[in-house]
This record gives C-alpha cells, structure tokens and sequence, in this order.
C-alpha cells in the first residue's frame, strides 16, 4: 500500500467556523499562500454557496494557489455543487467535497429522512458532482456514530457513482483510536472497490483524541487526514496539522510520509494565529510557546548535556531556532552556569555555590529573571542610570470612528524625539511611531499581555520579543495603562540593540 499520506488543510473552512476568527479575502489568499509554502496537498478553501464573501474567497483564492488542489464544500444539494463548480473554474486543480449525514442521529433527527434515501442522494449528489470536475470527495458526515454496515453500503456506492476520495469524518469527535481504527478497517475489508479511492479522515477533538484517532486511521489504510493549523476548528477543534505531521516524521518505524517542509510549521502557526485573532495556548504540542522551554532543574542539566534526553523533535526541524532555558526557581547550576556563560561570564566552580543560593533567594521573589538580574548576581552591575531610549511622553487617540493613532516622544542619548503615526489599534500605531523614531528594522516575534491584579485597575504586564539581524532580545514593563506599558516594554527590547 502507498505510504505517502496526503495533507488535506482545511483551516480556511472548517477552521474558520470558530467564533471570532473569520478572514477576509485577502486573508485568506495569505493563509493559503503560506499553506502552499508549507507543502500541503490539497487546500479547503472555503463553503461557497454560504456567503457571497467564501464564494469570493474560493475564486481568488483559486487564482492564486498553483500546486496544491482547491477544493469546495457543499451539501448533497444540486444549487451548492453548481456554486462550488463556478467558483473553481480558476483552479489549476480543483475538487468538489460533497456529503450527507449518514448516522441514525443525523438521517432521523437533522434529515427526517431514512437510509435508503440518503443512499440514493448521497449517489445522485456524486453524480452531479462529477459532471464539472473529475475528482470528487465524497464525507459521510457523523461517520465515527454510524453503523459500520449501512456506513461499508454507502461508500460502496459513491465509489461506483464516480468518488475519488471517500471522507470517514469523526464528526463530534465521539471515538476512541481503537474504534476509529476498527471503522477504517471495515471498510477497507468490506467495500469491494476501496481501492478505487483515497480513504480520508477528519476528526475532531471533543474528547481530545482527534490527533490519536487519525493515526488509527492512517495505520489502518487511511491515506488522506484532514486538519487545521494549530488544531483550530468547531468547538474544541479538528485534528492538528502539525502534531500529525511531526508524528510521521518522529515514528520512523510506521514508515509514512508526507510531502510538508517542516520548517514552514512556526512560521505557518504564527500567520493563523495572527490573522485570525486566536492565541496559541503555551502548552499546545509542537507550536505552543513552552514545548521547547525547559524550566526544571533536572531538564535543563538534561537537555544541555544532549537535546535528546528530553526532547523527541530538534526545534530547527519545524522552524524554530533553538530550545529555550527558562530560568526560574526551579532552575538548578548547570542551567545557570549556561546563561551566564552566553552572557560572557565565566564564574569559577567555588563561586557557582554562592551565586546559585542568592539565585534561588532573588527567583522565589521575582518570576522573571533577566539578563540584568544575572549581571547583578554575578557581581558585574551595570552602570547606574537612564535606560538608552526612555519614554517621555505618551498620547493615544482612537474610537469607534476613529483612526488609531499615537503620538510618541521619546529621550534618546539625551535628545528628545517625537514621531506620529497611525495603525489598526492604539499599540499598532504606537509601535509603528517608535519603530519610525529609532529607525530600526525589527520583527516583533512575540508580544503578551499579563494581568497582575484583579479588576478594572488591573497593574498590567508587558512581554515583548523582537528580531533584529537574526538575534532576539526581550523587553518588559508593567503599568496600569496598557498602552504604555507596552511601548515601555518595546523600548525596552529596543534599547538592548547595540
């Protein structure tokens, strides 16, 4: 059997069903640039008959992707696949995804119908389908609780109508990996023109097993899995692209692939999250911020002997450049020693002891240990006095109607400067008047908002992370006002650039 699996992304559709994270066309077209890049197979990009907007999005989108397949969704109504047909005549290389329930949940209590019928339109919708392109996907949908008898009769008949890819959706994300798994293999022991299609899977995370239950799928005989960027999607989510691919790319002996350049992952999570207003939780595998950090002692002596003691993935793989040493009380020497030692400090075994017990004192007190607090525990303070670049002054307009704009002045090597500018909100256009000061090209790589206390006077902390010439350096601050903490913060990071 081929052990190449393809990447089905359907982050501009199924992804962009989550409250809240809805793009615009020219959104869209960046995503899916990016999702090109990335390597991905084939490109759900959109339910054109829904909305004028998706049915735009569907044609632009087709006008600008060359490589992998554009595909449409639709239900197993005529006037939806003829939408879906007009909207990807564009297309280099163009599908049609459609389908119909095909559990007793769906067929009696969404359908009102019953099995035979939703046979014969799940056919007649496949026929229809296969008069304007010639690769036809057709999804079962809440497959995962159908009857695996009626679910093997089904996809028997749309291969035989004209199906190229039959899709064996976990529509409510119900199964667990081992039934999941058992679903696949019926069907690849009980259909008898299987081979004559791509076995798909699509699952979703309710119960948190979507990932798990595609890799049943996939060792079982699917050869298509369906998901999303950063796992985003309905509800609690769909299958994330990212775990399943590093998980065929670490577990050398299941013998699968897939055509994904990796080192596109970081930069294709941060693109989704940005565009789509949706965080990625720290801890979320693969591209959450802390799965390269190592905070514990016993970890950070671990991974600074060998990666490999407690990391399964080189962070290079998927784009990152390196594993992060987080410095905390939980921290022990031979991190200690590491950091202060890219610092330039090279502090004599006899001295470690010391510096490690006012280490631990200073990291019980204050979560966060920077550069500056290294220097000063190693006896190396620096000169006492103004920060290089320091705020002087702050105003901020914006509004319902209102352009966001910012006027800032800052004191530089003792010259006072001041720049205004626009932007999409009041940190945007105070960001954009300092980077227009200093005339610095930097990246912002990562930017956090904290709240300290509780209530509508929240003292509010500030993390940024900005790129400059290939180095990174951190800024911090904490003011009541968020706005101004954040340019304190990013003046921060700034005023290291030597």
């Amino acid at each position: 059997m081929n052990n190449k699996i393809q990447i089905f992304d359907t982050t501009l559709r199924d992804g962009e069903q989550v409250p809240g994270c809805q793009l615009n066309t020219i959104e869209k077209i960046e995503i899916a640039r990016q999702l090109e890049k990335l390597g991905v197979d084939i490109i759900e990009a959109g339910f054109p008959v829904s909305s004028p907007g998706d049915f735009n999005s569907v044609v632009e989108i087709s006008k600008n992707i060359k490589e992998p397949v554009i595909c449409a969704l639709t239900r197993a109504v005529n006037k939806d696949i003829e939408v879906a047909a007009e909207s990807l005549k564009h297309a280099k290389r163009k599908r049609i995804h459609t389908g119909i329930g095909t559990s007793e949940f769906h067929i009696k209590n969404k359908l009102n119908s019953n099995p035979e019928d939703i046979l014969k339109r799940a056919v007649a919708a496949v026929k229809f389908a296969r008069k304007f392109v010639d690769d036809v996907e057709f999804y079962a949908e809440d497959a995962g609780r159908s009857d695996n008898e009626y679910l093997a009769r089904v996809i028997e008949a749309v291969i035989k109508a004209g199906a190229t890819v039959v899709n064996i959706p976990d529509t409510t994300g119900y199964c667990l990996p081992q039934e999941y798994g058992e679903k696949i293999a019926y069907l690849v022991n009980n259909v008898p023109n299987i081979d004559k299609a791509v076995i798909s899977t699509h699952c979703h995370n309710d119960l948190g097993m979507a990932t798990a239950n595609t890799l049943a799928g996939i060792v079982n005989g699917a050869r298509q899995v369906e998901v999303t960027v950063n796992g985003i999607g309905e509800r609690a989510g769909n299958t994330s692209l990212e775990e399943v691919v590093m998980a065929i790319k670490s577990h050398h002996a299941l013998d699968y692939e897939t055509g994904v350049n990796a080192t596109e992952i970081i930069k294709s999570s941060k693109l989704v999250s940005t565009l789509m207003r949706m965080p990625v939780q720290p801890n979320k595998a693969i591209v959450g911020r802390n799965a390269f950090s190592h905070s514990s002692g016993i970890h950070q002596d671990g991974v600074l002997k060998s990666r490999q003691n407690y990391e399964i993935i080189d962070p290079a793989e998927i784009g990152l450049k390196e594993s992060a040493i987080v410095l905390t009380a939980r921290s022990g020497r031979a991190a200690l020693r590491h950091r202060l030692q890219l610092l330039g400090y090279e502090v004599e075994a006899e001295e470690l002891e010391d510096v490690y017990q006012r280490f631990l004192d200073f990291a019980d007190k204050k979560k966060d240990i920077n550069d500056e607090d290294l220097e000063i525990l190693a006896g190396r303070e620096k000169k006492k006095g103004k920060p290089p670049i320091e705020l002087v002054s702050l105003q901020v307009m914006c509004g319902k109607s209102t352009i966001p704009t910012a006027t800032v002045q800052v004191s530089f090597k003792g010259d006072v400067f001041t720049e205004t500018a626009s932007g999409n909100g009041p940190i945007d256009a105070s960001f954009t008047a300092v980077k227009n000061l200093v005339k610095r090209r930097v990246r912002l790589e990562e930017f956090l908002i904290q709240a300290i206390t509780r209530g509508s006077d929240d003292l509010g902390k500030v993390h940024v992370q900005v790129e400059h010439k290939g180095d990174i350096y951190y800024g911090f601050s904490a003011h009541t006002d968020i706005v101004t903490a954040s340019v304190e913060a990013f003046l921060d990071a700034l005023g290291k650039i030597s």
